[in-house]
């Protein structure tokens, strides 16, 4: 019997996430998504360029954009982190292909003027606020953790080959039938994630027990973040270029308009250079070079920077392509690499609140930069505006240059192993507390430089995961034996920090735990806060 012959499309796929036709499809509903978005933020910004000669009102439309992201994008984090993502989809999708449809037959009637545009903008914003963090982080849930980078990268390509073909579909569409016709096939794209997704299983919680409130959980976020460094430095990059690299955004219509004297199909044209730039760097150069993510993000500020002075100074509409082409590949080089990067830093348990936070800083910059850089166009123009960002990124990332950016660990980001259970007579109620935590060790005196420089190594991932205050101390009274002590907000929050332990938090523990004396244990106690009122009894309980 003959073997059949692989076809073309099962080699293709063999090595890939798309071979899972979950994720497939999945992805499919990402892409049409991106594309729709793409296509309302090229016709909103190009139609404010022909509803007023302002070019501050043209870059409100980016800080209408992204303003929302600024307000609610933690908080979208935390709900996507809490609650059933799939639902948070199911009801974004649903709101923006309302407000797609009321903008594009308001705008089809004549009836759509510069404010409810910038209104509508910023509903729309609002929609992918709470719409990103829940797409992004469920990649993890469909794809085994090998699987992870290609369908990062997979979703970079899905975000660019939007960026490529979305302006000049918009530009297309525009032409022949109208800007609020743009509008309404938008709406159309945003139905193919409500059928992707329409089959999912709610997805098990991250942590077991009393899951966050939305305001803990935004607050356990921040905590998280300030408390390890490769996430701050993540983050403190994207914030860093985004409000840089806002200056294109805000002003590529104005330079079309203006500068070259295009039309909107020229400006979908100049908007889908950059997405295929962005495309070409994903499928070809990026697979070919096996970089630092650290070295991979210094190129790829490089050559934004030499883009932007191209299109700058660009005096006919091929030089503005070339850079536009150009800038699409050094974003790609640096904003999805950042986002993978802070994907891989973080646990399950906060991965939605990671990129919301990350997505915040973006968005952040973003509107800021808006701001600014359509100010200095207005008052000292284009050429000057571009240049000048370009400038701008390039002393930002010298004064940060000491600051590395990194890919996460497995160990990092995989759940160690469950401690023990303990009984106790009468389990608090959720919000009693604090709690109070007291951990004894008995150690070789002579050991104790190297076990208080483990031990202190700790402090972070304690801090990270749910400690509020954290301290070691040595007893007085017996020589080599030392307690660290630190402090829990509450009954359900220790429950949760006991789950939030990874691998490399476990090994170093086991760092700290090998300097114990042989024949000794560590001896833990647990005391919740009493009140005057008696509703809460003090626990003390010796494992």
């Amino acid at each position: 019997m003959n073997t059949p012959t692989p076809s073309f499309l099962d080699r293709l796929l063999k090595n890939s996430p798309l071979r899972h036709p979950q994720f497939r499809l999945y992805y499919t509903g990402s892409i049409a998504v991106a594309m729709g978005y793409t296509i309302q933020s090229t016709i909103a910004a190009w139609l404010m360029a022909t509803l007023t000669p302002s070019t501050l009102m043209v870059a409100l439309v980016q800080t209408a954009s992204t303003l929302p992201t600024l307000l609610f994008g933690l908080a979208a984090g935390a709900l996507a982190d809490i609650v059933d993502r799939r639902r948070i989809m199911l009801v974004t999708q649903i709101g923006l292909i309302a407000l797609s449809v009321m903008i594009g037959v308001a705008e089809l009637i004549g009836e759509l003027g510069p404010i409810p545009l910038l209104i509508g903008t910023f509903l729309f914003g609002f929609g992918f606020t709470f719409y990103m963090p829940a797409q992004q982080a469920n990649v993890n849930d469909l794809v085994a953790r090998a699987d992870l980078p290609q369908a990062l990268s997979l979703g970079s390509v899905s975000f660019n080959l939007s960026r490529a073909i979305g302006p000049a579909l918009a530009g297309v569409i525009a032409a022949l039938l109208g800007s609020g016709s743009a509008f309404l096939a938008s709406a159309l794209l945003f139905t193919f994630m409500i059928y992707a997704i329409s089959g999912f299983k709610p997805r098990e919680r991250a942590i077991p027990g009393v899951p966050d409130t939305l305001f803990s959980g935004m607050k356990s976020g921040l905590r998280y973040a300030r408390h390890s460094p490769p996430m701050r430095a993540l983050i403190g990059r994207t914030f860093s270029f985004s409000l840089c690299a806002s200056g294109m955004w805000a002003l590529l219509p104005v330079i079309a308009r203006d500068q070259l004297k295009l039309d909107a199909g020229g400006f979908g044209m100049l908007s889908a250079s950059f997405g295929i730039g962005a495309v070409v760097w994903v499928l070809g150069l990026q697979r070919r070079l096996s970089l630092p993510l650290n070295t991979l993000v210094a190129g790829g500020h490089l050559l934004w920077m030499a883009a932007i002075l191209m299109i700058a100074f660009a005096t006919n509409t091929l030089m503005a392509v070339v850079g536009c082409f150009a800038a699409g590949a050094a974003w790609v080089a640096v904003l999805p690499a950042l986002s993978a990067g802070i994907q891989s830093t973080a646990p399950g348990w906060v991965r939605a609140r990671a990129v919301a936070m990350n997505l915040v800083a973006m968005q952040a910059s973003l509107a800021l930069g808006s701001v600014i850089w359509g100010w200095v166009a207005s008052h000292l123009g284009l050429g000057f505006a571009l240049a000048a960002s370009s400038g701008a990124m390039a002393v930002l990332y010298a004064l940060t240059y000491r600051v590395k950016v990194r890919m996460g660990d497995e160990a990092d980001v995989t759940p160690g192993s469950q401690l023990p259970d303990f009984s106790i007579a009468v389990e608090p109620l959720p919000d009693d507390g604090p709690v109070l935590i007291q951990v004894q060790y008995q150690i070789d005196p002579k050991d104790s430089a190297p076990f208080l420089r483990a031990i202190h190594a700790n402090e972070r991932a304690r801090r990270r995961n749910g400690v509020s205050d954290w301290r070691v101390f040595r007893d007085l009274g017996a020589e080599g034996r030392y307690v660290e002590r630190f402090i829990v907000t509450s009954w359900a929050e220790y429950v949760r920090l006991r789950s939030r332990m990874t691998v490399a938090d476990q090994q170093a523990q086991d760092r700290v735990e090998a300097f114990l004396l042989p024949g000794t244990d560590i001896v833990v106690t647990r005391l919740l806060s009493t009140r005057p009122e008696g509703h809460a009894e003090n626990i003390n309980i010796i494992n």
